[in-house]
């Protein structure tokens, strides 16, 4: 997997949206991937993962979203499929807690340092506890937030796991 873009945006010739925290932590850590650039539309009635999905016509199963939850009051990343759900329930299985739910937007967004719609799971400004759900390891390669709305990156669903320190199990629902 090379190192380049798909379609227009911002940024040096290397990356679109260069600059990313995402990108720069897939750079540091010499992690082959993919960055895919689209004009992201806000009057999209699809929800921002889908939305990448339809533009990059990719297969949406291969695509997913960040999610920051609320875990007996610590965040907590999930990462799941943009085709269905996350179960908190199975979230919170997962990581050993007791109740989940999903935290509240200014929480998400200054603890990770993107705003929703962009929120990666890679280069968070506070490394947050994360879990991918399995169905990722069934692809070569998925898809993320690469850091800002109209920005995904593609990589192997073990370098995502390995970058953030994931925990792999079944979070996400039809």
């Amino acid at each position: 997997m090379s190192k380049k873009s798909s379609g227009p945006a911002k940024g040096s010739a290397k990356h679109p949206g260069a600059g990313t925290p995402a990108l720069v932590a897939l750079d540091a850590a010499g992690v082959a991937h993919t960055v895919h650039a689209y004009a992201h539309d806000p009057a999209s009635a699809v929800g921002y993962g889908l939305e990448a999905a339809q533009v990059l016509g990719l297969e949406p199963a291969r695509v997913f979203k960040t999610l920051v939850t609320s875990m007996d009051g610590t965040l907590t990343v999930a990462v799941v499929p943009v085709t269905g759900q996350l179960d908190l329930k199975a979230l919170a299985h997962a990581v050993g807690g007791k109740k989940a739910a999903m935290a509240a937007q200014a929480d998400a967004e200054r603890a990770t340092g993107y705003v929703v719609g962009g929120i990666s799971p890679l280069g968070q400004r506070q490394r947050l506890r994360t879990v991918v759900d399995a169905s990722a390891l069934d692809h070569p390669t998925v898809f993320v937030s690469g850091g800002r709305r109209g920005l995904d990156v593609e990589l192997a669903p073990a370098e995502l796991v390995r970058l953030t320190g994931a925990v792999v199990a079944p979070i996400g629902r039809a």
